[in-house]
């Protein structure tokens, strides 16, 4: 069964879980790109996966039939993965995966309105639930699109942006994503490869789907379970897209690995230095090889970090 969607780093994530046995998490299922290829690979491996988007769980249901009882999908946001963990299966867990990103089947379908070309403007992961991005464009006040604008595209002129949209708001609603592209084509970010509509869009579709929130949780759930003692020999894999998903990860794999964690103000450890859940395995990030960019140029900004959990 062909996938709509490319799997980014294949090549890479079937090289970290290559060795593992047990049981594998996929935090986000997509199209099964990831979990097939994982089940392929190693027949000594079951998997849990989950997602919140339906048409990626009734296509990846199909692509995973032939697996049979090795392979488990549930319905929820990654951060509340855990949630569908039945008792006992946390300590056979030894690999944890999540792909940080926006399914190119996604992007390209017009009327989920993650494109810059959608006739919609919707970006919810779960079409069923929340805001969508045409209702924030619609409603946050001047401020709100500023803060988001601000600290999720990581905008400079985002007063201007937010200003430039409440004006056009006023004039007409805003509905379709060529339309709110077209509004922003007078703005310009100086020295980044980006265009400011990219920017915005990103920023909208954080907002929409609370994809930092989700990312901080999912990271404090295995960190908690970590010291707790029930993640033992687990490699954890995370695959980001953006400067700030890849800041927090590499922050929280940097935490995890350190001995001491006392105040830096104290002139000598006072902590014992026993607090570090593993080492990070990847001192830098993994990237997409110029082949694969060829292939697949939503690559090119993929990040993968690597944690064991000792």
């Amino acid at each position: 069964m062909n996938s709509p969607h490319i799997p980014v780093l294949l090549k890479e994530v079937l090289s970290v879980f290559e060795q593992s046995t047990g049981l594998l998490l996929d935090c986000t299922l997509g199209y099964a790109g990831h979990s097939s290829a994982l089940l392929e690979q190693n027949d000594s491996v079951d998997l849990i996966a989950c997602d919140r988007d339906d048409e990626a769980i009734c296509f990846s249901s199909q692509r995973l039939l032939k697996f049979k009882d090795r392979a488990r999908i549930v319905k929820s946001p990654f951060s509340e993965v855990f949630s569908h963990i039945l008792d006992g299966e946390t300590r056979k867990i030894r690999g944890i995966l999540a792909d940080i990103g926006v399914s190119s089947l996604q992007l390209d379908k017009n009327e989920r309105g993650f494109s810059l070309n959608s006739d919609s403007l919707d970006m919810r992961m779960d079409a069923c639930n929340g805001v969508s991005a045409a209702d924030i464009v619609a409603d946050y006040s001047k401020e709100e699109l500023e803060r988001i604008f601000r600290d999720y595209g990581e905008l400079t002129n985002a007063s201007k942006i937010a200003q430039k949209i409440v004006q056009e708001r006023l004039k007409s609603p805003i509905t379709s994503a060529k339309q709110l592209r077209d509004i922003l084509s007078e703005f310009r970010v100086f020295g980044r490869s980006v265009s400011v509509p990219t920017l915005v869009f990103q920023a909208l579709r954080i907002e929409v789907n609370d994809e930092l929130g989700e990312l901080r949780r999912l990271l404090k759930a295995i960190q908690e379970r970590a010291k707790d003692g029930l993640l033992s020999n687990c490699l954890v894999a995370i695959i980001s897209f953006h400067s700030l998903e890849d800041r927090m990860v590499k922050e929280a794999f940097k935490s995890w690995a350190r001995d001491c964690v006392c105040p830096s103000e104290l002139m000598r450890c006072e902590c014992g230095k026993n607090h570090s859940l593993g080492e990070i395995i990847t001192k830098k990030p993994l990237t997409a090889s110029q082949d694969e960019i060829r292939l697949n140029s939503r690559s090119k900004s993929a990040k993968l970090r690597v944690f064991k959990i000792r």
